[in-house]
């Protein structure tokens, strides 16, 4: 495979935490219910690991951003589930003839704590995105009392992809 069927894709979303549990927006990451006691503010279910694995995938096909897709400003997009996002964003890599090789995502968060749950998270997103568990990982990190994500105001997370080219 040629390098110029390769590309890497970055993407990044942050969301604060709600000052109240919304309890038809509990806390999704990787399109796991992590927690039913935190909300995170967002047009859609919030799922922030699903927001940044579309950026990164859009980056990488020289789409633009989940923004420019899925503007939070459209009302069709309100309470949607960010899998559906996701959906449509693998097939519009499908269309323009690429495919996910591996990712790597990294949530950051003071709370709640994440390490139970990506074994599911890996598993789950790894089906969502029909690769192997070993092309998917997640890791989980804190900001040691740092920044917003330190005093517990949100989550944070990065997520990388490698897409080929199809020949």
């Amino acid at each position: 495979m040629s390098w110029q069927n390769l590309r890497i894709g970055h993407g990044y979303d942050v969301h604060r935490f709600s000052e109240e549990v919304l309890p038809d927006k509990p806390l999704l990451l990787a399109g796991v219910k992590i927690s039913d006691q935190r909300s995170l503010v967002a047009h859609s279910d919030g799922d922030l690991v699903l927001h940044a694995l579309c950026d990164a995938m859009l980056g990488a096909i020289g789409e633009g951003d989940i923004g420019r897709h899925f503007p939070d400003t459209d009302d069709k997009f309100r309470n949607i589930a960010s899998k559906n996002l996701l959906e449509q964003v693998m097939l519009k890599a499908q269309t323009k003839g690429w495919h996910l090789i591996n990712l790597d995502i990294t949530v950051v968060a003071q709370t709640p704590r994440l390490s139970p749950h990506v074994k599911s998270m890996t598993e789950n997103l790894a089906e969502l995105v029909n690769l192997q568990l070993d092309c998917v990982n997640i890791k989980a990190t804190t900001t040691e009392g740092m920044g917003f994500t330190g005093r517990e105001e949100g989550l944070t997370c990065y997520a990388v992809v490698l897409m080929a080219k199809d020949v």
